[in-house]
């Protein structure tokens, strides 16, 4: 009876072994069907385009010229002459303030300095024949000129009465009316320039060998599409040591008005440009500890190479060495395809 037992365990055995022993043949049987069969990948062709590096920092419009507007004399207003929101050329008269007392004034001195005229002229005739004394002649002369000072300060007083444009420009918001007292401390309105605007801005100090005089930036505001222009007409001679960036200043043509003073604007600057720039999907790009590679495809058969990366977008990276144009890298099957595995391209893409 144990004898029996014993075969019947053995023969189990055996039975077993020869099972796995089948199993293991029938395991690399599909291993060796599948030796010579290509791993089908999209690939990516390298090819040269063109590539501007740029960066975005905030600025903000100004006038490019602005100043509130204040009489130099005190007194009452006798008319206002602008219209809130009104373009005035330079040197139109804004507000009048009453002068009367001024202009009767120099009317006085007027006809004094006629009198003091005809006064001197007959100390000089009879100057010619020793009638008066050279003093009496020259005291004569000098009252002459005291009234010709009068009447050009009295004119420069009535000069002041008048507030006029000192440059071209809109006017802004006024409280003033016919009637009004004002004081010299008293803001008439603000006059802006807005044919210009000055555009400030601020970059890195890594940046500043960029921001020459005569250089063009471009900008976009808030709710509008449109891409602006704006040329670079001087730069802050110092650093600033919080932010370590250098203050900028461009100048913007606005003939239509269409840019307001105040607003907020992303400045948009121009670094470098470079038209054969190879440029391949991220995607494709594999990091490694010490370095980043590629999968390459030579002659059919995936090759891993090193590649030094550049300036990145959304969707692609600069590659400045270790491809050249030309070349076809993996973008799918990275982690199923190792170095010299047969591939078989399935889509192949160059833009």
């Amino acid at each position: 009876m144990e004898k029996f037992i014993i075969s019947t365990a053995a023969l189990a055995l055996a039975i077993t072994v020869c099972s796995c022993q089948s199993s293991a043949k029938e395991d690399k049987k599909p291993a060796a069907n599948n030796k010579g069969q290509a791993l089908k990948v999209d690939a990516y062709v390298v090819s040269p385009r063109k590539l501007s590096q740029d960066i975005e920092v905030p600025g903000s419009l100004a006038a490019y010229e602005e100043v509130e507007l204040h009489t130099e004399a005190a007194g009452r207003v006798t008319g206002v002459y602008f219209k809130e929101g009104s373009f005035v050329q330079q040197g139109a008269l804004l507000i009048k303030l009453y002068d009367g007392d001024l202009v009767a004034q120099l009317q006085k001195l007027q006809v004094q300095l006629k009198s003091a005229e005809q006064t001197a002229d007959r100390y000089a005739a009879l100057l010619k024949i020793n009638g008066v004394s050279q003093q009496e002649y020259d005291l004569n002369v000098l009252a002459v000129n005291n009234i010709k000072a009068d009447i050009d300060i009295t004119k420069t007083s009535i000069t002041k009465t008048s507030l006029r444009a000192p440059f071209s420009g809109k006017m802004g918001i006024t409280t003033i009316a016919p009637g009004a007292y004002l004081s010299p401390t008293t803001a008439v309105a603000t006059l802006r320039k807005v044919s210009q605007l000055k555009l400030q801005f601020m970059v890195p100090e890594k940046y500043i060998s960029s921001m020459k005089p005569g250089s063009t930036v471009q900008f976009r505001i808030e709710n509008n599409p449109k891409t602006f222009l704006a040329k670079i007409s001087a730069t802050e001679n110092t650093v600033a040591s919080d932010s370590r960036s250098l203050t900028v200043k461009a100048i913007v043509e606005n003939p239509s008005s269409q840019l307001l003073a105040g607003v907020f604007a992303k400045v948009q600057i121009p670094l470098s440009e470079n038209n054969d720039a190879l440029m391949i999907p991220t995607q494709a790009v594999i990091p490694q500890t010490r370095d980043k590679k590629v999968l390459a495809v030579r002659n059919g058969i995936a090759s891993l190479e090193t590649v030094t990366t550049g300036i990145r977008d959304s969707a692609n990276v600069e590659i400045t060495s270790g491809l050249k144009a030309g070349d076809t890298v993996l973008i799918t099957g990275l982690l199923a395809t190792k170095p010299g595995t047969k591939v078989a391209l399935n889509q192949v893409f160059n833009k």
